[in-house]
């Protein structure tokens, strides 16, 4: 990795996206949270509506800045430009949504350009709530796309479980860097 890089964090409303960047972010979490006017979809009382960002500092001096996209579709136009300049994405499904799996089909197809350039993890959310599906579902479902990724049950609120996923992802985005095609 550079000296700095940027890494996505994105996901549907409410998979735990801001709480996963609180729990590494080294400085306060710059925030962009506003009334949720879609309770229908989701009951939160709040949600991202521009980006979170939040920063973390790895071994060897390297910061890694952590963006944090909305999950509504009706702000895709941000997903693809910051997708530009991360070197990878940690997707987080809400285990607890009407329909995980269809969320994690189409965030794969939204971000595959960073996936085929940098790298991809995936972190399912709420399985205390929910347990299935189970993350061999989404083995599954990701090998049926013809695709590997590493996939973790999370809680976004553990620094340590999502420290896990942001290790992983640098692993990954190291060792594409380095392979000789």
């Amino acid at each position: 990795m550079s000296q700095e890089s940027i890494v996505l964090v994105a996901g549907p409303m409410g998979a735990g996206k801001t709480t996963a960047i609180a729990a590494l972010s080294e400085i306060p979490v710059v925030r962009t949270e506003a009334r949720n006017t879609d309770l229908a979809r989701h009951s939160k009382a709040l949600t991202t509506v521009a980006l979170d960002y939040g920063e973390i500092t790895l071994s060897g001096h390297d910061k890694v800045r952590l963006y944090g996209v909305p999950g509504q579709e009706r702000f895709d136009f941000m997903w693809k430009i910051l997708e530009r300049r991360a070197l990878g994405l940690m997707l987080l499904l809400d285990n607890a949504a009407p329909d995980p799996i269809g969320d994690l089909d189409r965030y794969l197809k939204v971000f595959a350009d960073l996936d085929q350039r940098g790298a991809m993890v995936i972190g399912v959310t709420r399985t205390d709530v929910n347990p299935q599906p189970d993350t061999e579902t989404y083995n599954e479902r990701l090998r049926e796309s013809g695709r590997v990724l590493p996939v973790f049950a999370l809680d976004a609120r553990e620094p340590r479980q999502v420290r896990t996923l942001l290790g992983t992802l640098v692993a990954l985005v190291e060792a594409r860097a380095t392979t000789v095609v």
